[in-house]
């Protein structure tokens, strides 16, 4: 009896054990055999014996057979790239460019664009084709046109379209020259503000000496109108004139004329009575 409880246990504890390593086995394929996709992503299967799928997965959790296929995830939210240019104008005229870009990739090229170019897709074209559209771009410049006007680079669109790269913005955030550009542009408008300086001047003088051609017409025209007076009415005017200059610097200086037109004013109010 105890020798076949013993057995028992033992083939128990045996097919337990055979059980817990078919769950485990079992858990490890379910895993294998499943892959999940996250928002803002798609994938490319890539199948040991057909080669890349045409079909791009979509977000969520998916079947595989393992070790025969394997996903590669692709990121297709825009995202931005930075990089600079040291280009060439129509003027032979160095300027430093910096360029900020947009991109993401076109989703129904997905299997194509791992194929020709592999995850790392926007890393290996984007700086070249950059480069090369701006300095095209920029050769059809003058140097001093940069300053108001931003080269358009919609070639740059059209160009990363060859690679199913799509390009949601394009634009040049920073735009410097070489020294000596630089301080001919300097020189330039010193130059425009002394001769902007120089028309001031001359505009000024002009009014100036209007001013005094008109205060002298003035001045002229009230000494016609001083002698006529004289002539009709005699020297009184001018003798009227010379005491009201006098009285303007001497306001405590009471003028009497002679003779007996001298007229008083006297307070009765303040004089003694029966005087």
């Amino acid at each position: 009896m105890a020798a076949g409880g013993g057995q028992a246990a033992v083939s128990f504890l045996t097919n337990l054990a055979r059980a817990a390593i078919g769950l485990g086995v079992g858990a490890s394929l379910l895993n294998a055999s499943l892959y999940t996709v996250d928002g803002g992503e798609r994938a490319v299967l890539f199948d040991r014996f057909r080669g890349v799928l045409d079909e791009t997965v979509g977000e969520g959790s998916h079947f595989l057979i393992p070790w025969l296929q394997k996903p590669y995830i692709f990121d297709i939210r825009t995202r931005p790239h930075t990089f600079s240019s040291n280009s060439g104008t129509k003027d032979l005229q160095m300027v430093n460019l910096t360029l900020r870009l947009l991109s993401r990739p076109d989703v129904s090229r997905l299997p194509t664009i791992f194929t020709s170019l592999g995850t790392e897709y926007d890393e290996k074209v984007l700086p070249s084709i950059g480069n090369e559209v701006l300095k095209a771009v920029v050769a059809q410049f003058n140097a001093d046109q940069l300053l108001t006007e931003r080269p358009h680079v919609s070639a740059l669109v059209r160009r990363a379209r060859d690679f199913h790269i799509v390009l949601d913005d394009v634009a040049i955030t920073h735009l410097s020259y070489g020294a000596e550009f630089s301080q001919a542009v300097e020189k330039k408008q010193v130059a425009q503000q002394e001769a902007e300086r120089s028309k001031f001047l001359v505009a000024r003088a002009e009014q100036e000496r209007r001013a005094a051609v008109i205060r002298a017409e003035g001045e002229s025209e009230a000494a016609k109108l001083i002698s006529d007076a004289t002539a009709a009415v005699g020297m009184g005017l001018l003798e009227l004139r010379r005491i009201e200059a006098a009285l303007s610097k001497t306001p405590n200086v009471v003028y009497l004329p002679g003779g007996n037109n001298i007229l008083l004013g006297l307070n009765p109010t303040n004089m003694a009575p029966g005087r």
